[in-house]
């Protein structure tokens, strides 16, 4: 009889409980925008920036995520360390990338539409940003509220460097991807 009762109950609540983390996840990535740009706007200069932003950035994106779904099936046979050094590396270049995209006191427009979950354990939350005149569709992928990936016009992030990560592995193991990796972080801006 409590089975019978209970069943009901949880299937009635079960979408309150979806709509929320939905909700959750939306509001979560508006204020990780906000603080982000408000920290753009107090860096002083470009040269600054992807510092500024480093621990704005590790509060809201799992680069350890990002950089194994960028390597790719490699990444298993990464050690610990090589996978630590891996994800620092990749968190610097995303970093430095980001940052690259910001003119301090210019803020895009942005409006966040309906967050989904396309599957058990993500949200997405698309976007419509206008910034310098151009448009752009920006969908952030996030899991237990951490940004995992970001799809631009189509393209996810983490596509793109897996081409890339994935290619320097199969030619030299972990120590080519680092290598990589390293090489890319030491080039100037």
């Amino acid at each position: 009889m409590t089975l019978r009762f209970l069943l009901p109950l949880f299937l009635a609540t079960a979408p309150l409980a979806a709509s929320a983390q939905l909700a959750e996840a939306q509001t979560r990535l508006k204020t990780a925008v906000t603080e982000v740009l408000s920290v753009a706007d107090r860096a002083g200069n470009r040269s600054a920036l992807p510092e500024k932003l480093r621990p704005v950035l590790q509060k809201y994106v799992s680069f350890e995520t990002m950089t194994k779904r960028a390597v790719g099936p490699g990444w298993r046979q990464f050690t610990p360390a090589q996978q630590k050094e891996a994800s620092r590396l990749f968190a610097t270049l995303i970093i430095r990338s980001y940052s690259s995209k910001f003119t301090p006191g210019e803020h895009p427009d942005i409006t966040y539409q309906a967050a989904t979950e396309p599957a058990s354990g993500r949200v997405d939350v698309p976007t419509s940003m206008v910034y310098k005149g151009s448009h752009y569709a920006v969908v952030y992928r996030m899991e237990q509220m951490l940004i995992t990936d970001v799809v631009i016009e189509g393209v996810s992030l983490i596509a793109n460097y897996r081409s890339q990560l994935d290619a320097q592995f199969k030619k030299g193991g972990a120590n080519a991807v680092i290598s990589s990796l390293t090489q890319s972080v030491s080039r100037p801006q």
